[in-house]
This record gives C-alpha cells, sequence and structure tokens, in this order.
C-alpha cells in the first residue's frame, strides 16, 4: 500500500523552491544590469582589461628591476618601452615576408582555383564552365548592387581601426601606471574598505591577479612552444612563409583551442595552395602531433598549479564567449571563468568557515595567523594571541599605541585590521 504524501513537507519544499527561485530572479536581474552597465561602459573597460593582461605579462621584468634598485617610474618607463619594440617587431615580422611574397600567393591562389574548377568539372560533380561563369556573374552583379553598402562597411572599418588605434594608446599608458604604482594598489585598497571587507576584498584581488598572471604566462610559454615546433615541421616541408604563420600560432594561443583551431587552418590553405595537397596533409599532420602534445604534455606541466579548469569547462566558456561578444568574448573566456572560480572558492571557503588568507605584506606575511613582519591581514577570530611583533593582539575598537580607536581598520602603524569580530594582529 503507498504512502500518502505530507502536505506540510509538500508545502514546505513548494515554499523553499519560491524563495530560492526568486533569490535567483533577483540576482540574475542584478547580474544583467551590471553587464549593461559594463556594456555602456565598454570604451573604458576594454582599455583597463588590455592593460591588465599586458601587465601581467610584463610584470616579472618590471620586479626584476625592482629588485635591481631601479625607481618604479624608471623601471615602468624601460618595460613599456621594450613592449612597444617587441610589438613593433611582431608586426614586421608579419609584414615585411607577407609583402614580400605576395606575388607567390597570389599565384598560389590562382592555380588553387584553377585546380578546383577542374575538379568540379569531374565526375561526380560535373560541373561545367558555363555554370561556373555564370555563377561567377551572379556574384558580380550582387557586388555591384551592394556598392553602398561596401561603402558603409569601408567607413565602419576605418572607425574601427582608429577606435583601435586610441584603445591601444590608452592600454600602453594604463599599463605603465599599472607597472610604476600596482605594488601601491593593495595597501590603499585596504586602507579605504572598513571592517571584513578590508581583509575580503584584497584578498581576492591578490589571488585573481595571481590566476591573471598565471594564465598569461602559461599561455604565452605554451604559444611559444606551438610556434617553434609548427614553424620547424613547415620549414622542413617547405611552405612558405613559416616566420609569420609561427607568429600567428603564437598569438593564436591566447585565445584557447580557437586560436589553434585558426591558426592551423590558415597554415593547411597556405601548405596546399603553395605546396599541393601531400604537403598539406602532412603540415596537417604536425599540428595535430603539436596540439596533441601541447594538450596533454606541455599544458598540464605547465598549467599544473595555475587556473585549475577542467577542459571542458574552458571550451564551453571559449563557445559561450564566442557567441556573446566574437573574438573579444573567446579573448576573455578564459580568465573570466577563472576569475570566477577564484571569487567562488573564496566564497566557498568562508561558508565552510575556513579563515581567509590574508596579502602578503612587505614582512612576507600571508595572513596565516603565524609570525612575520608587519604589514600583512590577520585572520579572523582568535583570542588576543601575541602577533609576530610580540604584541599582544588587540580586539576590533580597542586603542593602539598611537592612541587611535580601532574598528576594524588599522589600529597601529604597520598593522592592518582584520574583520570587527576578529583581533588586530600585529
Amino acid at each position: 500500500m503507498s504512502e500518502s504524501l505530507s502536505a506540510a513537507k509538500a508545502g514546505a519544499a513548494l515554499r523553499t523552491s519560491a524563495r530560492v527561485s526568486a533569490e535567483l530572479l533577483l540576482v540574475s536581474v542584478l547580474a544583467a544590469a551590471a553587464l549593461w552597465v559594463l556594456g555602456r561602459m565598454w570604451s573604458v573597460v576594454w582599455p583597463v582589461v588590455i592593460a591588465l593582461l599586458l601587465t601581467t605579462l610584463t610584470w616579472p621584468m618590471a620586479a626584476f628591476l625592482h629588485r635591481l634598485g631601479w625607481r618604479p617610474a624608471v623601471a615602468a618607463s624601460v618595460v613599456t618601452l621594450v613592449s612597444l619594440l617587441v610589438a613593433a617587431g611582431v608586426v614586421a615580422l608579419i609584414a615585411v615576408p607577407v609583402a614580400s611574397q605576395s606575388g607567390e600567393l597570389v599565384d598560389g591562389v590562382s592555380e588553387g582555383i584553377q585546380r578546383l574548377r577542374e575538379w568540379a568539372a569531374g565526375p561526380p560533380l560535373n560541373i561545367g564552365d558555363d555554370q561556373i561563369s555564370q555563377a561567377f556573374d551572379t556574384a558580380m552583379e550582387r557586388l555591384q548592387d551592394s556598392v553602398g553598402s561596401a561603402v558603409s562597411t569601408v567607413a565602419t572599418g576605418v572607425g574601427t581601426v582608429f577606435s583601435g588605434l586610441v584603445t591601444a594608446v590608452l592600454a600602453l599608458f594604463l599599463m605603465f601606471f599599472f607597472l610604476k604604482d600596482g605594488p601601491r594598489f593593495l595597501p590603499w585598497l585596504t586602507r579605504q574598505l572598513p571592517g571584513r571587507l578590508a581583509v575580503d576584498v584584497p584578498v581576492v584581488a591578490a589571488r585573481s591577479w595571481q590566476t591573471l598572471g598565471s594564465f598569461v604566462r602559461s599561455q604565452a610559454f605554451v604559444g611559444l612552444l606551438d610556434a617553434v615546433f609548427i614553424g620547424l615541421g613547415l620549414w622542413i616541408v617547405g611552405v612558405p612563409l613559416v616566420l609569420p604563420l609561427a607568429v600567428l600560432t603564437f598569438v593564436s594561443a591566447f585565445v584557447p583551442i580557437v586560436g589553434a583551431l585558426f591558426a592551423g587552418f590558415v597554415a593547411v590553405l597556405i601548405a596546399l595552395v603553395s605546396n599541393g595537397l601531400t604537403d598539406a596533409l602532412i603540415v596537417l599532420a604536425i599540428i595535430v602531433l603539436v596540439q596533441q602534445l601541447e594538450g596533454n604534455v606541455f599544458q598540464p606541466m605547465i598549467q599544473s598549479r595555475g587556473l585549475g579548469l577542467h577542459a571542458a569547462v574552458i571550451l564551453l566558456a571559449v563557445t559561450l564567449g564566442g557567441s556573446l561578444a566574437g573574438v573579444v568574448g573567446s579573448l576573455l573566456a578564459v580568465p573570466v571563468a577563472a576569475l570566477l572560480a577564484v571569487f567562488w572558492n573564496y566564497v566557498r571557503e568562508q561558508l565552510a568557515g575556513d579563515p581567509p588568507v590574508g596579502p602578503v605584506g612587505p614582512g612576507g606575511m600571508d595572513g596565516s595567523g603565524e609570525p612575520g613582519g608587519p604589514g600583512r591581514a590577520g585572520a579572523p577570530g582568535g583570542d588576543g594571541e601575541p602577533g609576530g611583533d610580540g604584541e599582544a593582539g588587540r580586539p576590533a575598537g580597542s586603542v593602539g599605541p598611537e592612541g587611535r580607536a580601532g574598528d576594524g581598520p588599522v589600529a597601529a602603524p604597520g598593522v592592518a585590521a582584520g574583520p570587527a569580530h576578529g583581533p588586530v594582529v600585529g
């Protein structure tokens, strides 16, 4: 005999489902509003994003100059100038060989089209020259009918190029300021935030910075390995434009999965047009082999302590980003997913009751509550045990040696306070 359902439990389950649905709907509305505001501010946000990516890539050089005793402004200027020279060199490596071999490419494309026509004229398609000519004439008529839209498209393209130049210049200046004043950001942010936020926000910001830097540097190294091995294979086969294709492979590595497919398609197409079908198949085999080595050997070794995202998550993120924002979405999909994972892991730690780890200060403290130098954020909770300097920890609200009342912010020089319910560790 079947048991009857409990009306009280069913009602409670429905009320819980309604409450959770309302909360999720509110979160979705807030997320949509935030994305709308972000879209309206995109002309400012996009240069900041590019500057952050460039800063994470060039920060090791700036940090090395800082350790040598260089002033921050001088170190940032040198790193920015070197970055400009490297970018100009990359453009030259792509543009000069392409311009010098443009005649060969045009001849190869013409020959490829002729081969395609001969193949289409034979079985099983049996497409005659009259049909091909008719299709060509129809395409030309449509092109002539759309001259007005073509002119507007060219004007839009010119505007896009100008906007890209402005964005690049702005991102370059922002990168200089990030390299120069970046180490001052977390201490400044800690002083501006009250109570618990003075620990939580700097910790999340520090972890996000480490994750972003790990992504950019690991992608750069993997892209360099791909460019070297694929370029070497193209050189052995005898494919033209080896250097531009290697540079394109390196640049495309910053767009996971999609970038590798694009660079490989271009390399196979040029091999097909220039060298024929056999060499194109050899190039395809080389690219597949290198990509398999990258996915199964290089990336697990290089990113073992990096992003911590599953390959399926990366693929879905790139697909979603590309469908929402095109190439820009594909480029930003993986770092955004990694930053969301950092935020979620921190929230999960707080929900589980684990103490947050404070940002590292000049004394090398990591916020774990163990002794060290001054300048770190203390962990929440505690019972006022002695801090790293031998000074007794004081709960929030006490008065430090300088006579300042502590309500969670700093209570003494070199002492970063924890949240309102925890001690201030010296």
